[in-house]
C-alpha cells in the first residue's frame, strides 16, 4: 500500500518535471561582433581612458619602444614556429611579476622573459648560461614588464626535448 502512494506521489512530480524541461527553450547569445566602425569607436573610447593614455606613453617611451624592437627581431620566428637559440640569464623572473614559472634569457642579443605553462622538473634542472632552443607562437607585451613575454611551446637542451606544451584537448 505504501508503495502505491509513493508511485502516485512521484508521478505527477515526473510529468510536471518533464513538460517543464520540454517547454524550456535554449537561449542563443544576443551579442553580435562589433563592426569595424564599432570596434574603432570602442578602441578610441579606451585610449581616451587613464589605461589607454597610461598604455599610449608607455608606447612612446624608451622601455616601450625596446621592447617592440625585441618583439619585431624575433617576429619571423614566432610567425613561421621555427627555432630560436637562447641563452639563460636567469632563473627568476622580474621582481613582482605574476607570469608564473619563467626564466630570463637572450635571444640574438635581447633579453626576454619566457614564460612557461607550468613548472616541470626538466624546466627545474636549466642553469645560468645553459643554450636552449625554444619554439613559440606567440609573443606579448605589458607596460609592467621591460622585457617581451615569450609563451614558449617547445625547449630542448643539447639535442633532448625538456619541455613541450601540450596541445589542446579538443581545440583547434
Amino acid at each position: 500500500m505504501m508503495k502505491k502512494v509513493i508511485y502516485a506521489l512521484m508521478l505527477p512530480l515526473v510529468v510536471v518535471s518533464g513538460l517543464v524541461f520540454a517547454n524550456r527553450e535554449i537561449k542563443k547569445p544576443t551579442s553580435k561582433p562589433l563592426s569595424a566602425a564599432e570596434r574603432k569607436e570602442a578602441l578610441k573610447k579606451w585610449e581616451a581612458s587613464p589605461d589607454g593614455i597610461r598604455f599610449k606613453k608607455w608606447e612612446a617611451s624608451p622601455e616601450g619602444k625596446k621592447v617592440y624592437a625585441g618583439v619585431a627581431k624575433i617576429r619571423k620566428q614566432i610567425n613561421d614556429y621555427t627555432n630560436m637559440e637562447a641563452v639563460v640569464t636567469s632563473l627568476s623572473l622580474p621582481p613582482g611579476s605574476l607570469l608564473g614559472f619563467g626564466v630570463m634569457a637572450k635571444i640574438n642579443g635581447e633579453d626576454y622573459i619566457l614564460r612557461f605553462d607550468k613548472e616541470l622538473q626538466q624546466l627545474n634542472s636549466l642553469k645560468v648560461n645553459d643554450k636552449i632552443i625554444i619554439k613559440s607562437h606567440n609573443v606579448s607585451y605589458a607596460p609592467k614588464y621591460v622585457y617581451p613575454i615569450v609563451s614558449c611551446e617547445y625547449v630542448e637542451r643539447d639535442s633532448k626535448v625538456i619541455y613541450e606544451h601540450a596541445p589542446r584537448k579538443g581545440g583547434c
